[in-house]
């Protein structure tokens, strides 16, 4: 008999999928912001608004979603993005909170997608209630 998973199981799959969605497109401009470290101010600026508010959004939604790790690594992203410093200071602290962003999804995916064994009421030996003497 082939096990199936259950629709909480494939509700949060789909959930999982949306967020490493999102943080594919963080990699990507995290990778933008890598790559243009001599462009003007304004323009590092505006991609790191945009890391920022799609980490917070995916903060807002994991936090609904009751997935508590990925939603604190999504806010200390936001925050990192959003405040000023060193560039590769912030570049690098991004790269790692992505790639542990990735990390945290591919396990969270894996927990999902593990079909829970219920216990066989065949194995077990139901023995009648004793009788009040």
């Amino acid at each position: 008999m082939a096990e199936k998973l259950t629709v909480d199981q494939l509700r949060r799959i789909d959930e999982i999928e949306a967020y490493r969605k999102v943080v594919a497109h963080t990699h990507h401009l995290v990778q933008e912001l890598a790559a243009n470290r001599a462009a003007p101010a304004k323009a590092l600026d505006k991609i790191c608004e945009l890391i920022a508010r799609d980490m917070s959004q995916m903060r807002q939604r994991a936090l609904l979603s009751n997935i508590g790790t990925i939603a604190d690594v999504a806010g200390a992203l936001a925050v990192m993005a959003a405040r000023g410093g060193g560039m590769s200071m912030k570049l690098r602290g991004l790269e790692d909170g992505v790639h542990s962003l990735r990390m945290q999804l591919e396990h969270a995916l894996k927990m999902a997608s593990t079909i829970e064994k219920k216990p066989s009421s065949t194995t077990e030996s139901k023995k009648p209630p004793p009788q009040p003497s």
